[in-house]
């Protein structure tokens, strides 16, 4: 049985990262720590999820890392086998998390004792109406991140379930990791909602402005 089907607590291996995952985000990693090819290696061998957590103080590579408590367990798509045991992995983002105890043992890595931590929905309506609210705001700016790559966006894919809209806003926006730890950690879906739509009003003037400064003759679209 897979340990986040269950409310009970549980122990995953962690990966601290200075990346923010949210469920439903792919996320590709290269793995060439040893301690972090141990932890693939264990996590394919038992079909097992590994948490994502933002790193609080430490560093990525090399030595120890203290991450922030909420976290997001990532499941393994995707795997390329290359030398000296590195792996290209791709992972989806799948359950949000709350570190209850962190674990050093005798592995090379991190793990904890961790409890599921679904956001609630102490409102239905209210959150409907708010991802009603969120949604043109999201639109306008996944268009204009879409002009600047040159990556097709069709509106009418945006997702109509609240929280499935407010988890593509958390992802796609180009904000600090802390800035998203901040979203991770809310308690429940209207508190995300309502964020989200306060930093997309303020962000949209700003990616104008950048927008505004490249040379005409280096923009990937006209201005007309």
């Amino acid at each position: 049985m897979n340990p986040a089907a269950s409310s009970a607590p549980y122990e995953l291996p962690l990966f601290p990262l200075q990346t923010v995952l949210f469920p439903g985000m792919p996320l590709p990693l290269h793995i060439f720590e040893e301690r972090y090819k141990r932890l693939i290696t264990e996590c394919l061998r038992g079909h097992r999820p590994f948490g994502v957590v933002l790193i609080s103080s430490g560093s990525e590579v090399g030595g120890e890392a203290t991450p922030h408590t909420v976290g997001t367990s990532a499941r393994i798509t995707g795997v390329e086998r290359l030398s000296a045991g590195r792996f290209n992995i791709e992972t989806a983002g799948q359950d949000r998390f709350r570190i209850l105890e962190l674990r050093h043992h005798r592995r090379p890595y991190l793990s904890a004792i961790v409890e599921n931590y679904p956001f609630t929905d102490p409102n239905p309506v209210a959150s409907a109406d708010l991802a009603r609210r969120l949604r043109p705001w999201l639109s306008r700016y996944m268009t204009m991140l879409a002009k600047v790559t040159e990556t097709p966006f069709d509106v009418q894919r945006l997702p109509e379930e609240p929280l499935a809209l407010a988890y593509l806003a958390a992802i796609v926006l180009q904000a600090p990791p802390r800035t998203k730890q901040t979203l991770l950690t809310l308690p429940d879906t209207i508190e995300l909602l309502e964020e989200e739509r306060a930093i997309y009003r303020s962000e949209i003037p700003l990616l104008n402005a950048i927008i505004a400064r490249v040379p005409s003759d280096n923009k990937p679209f006209s201005d007309n």
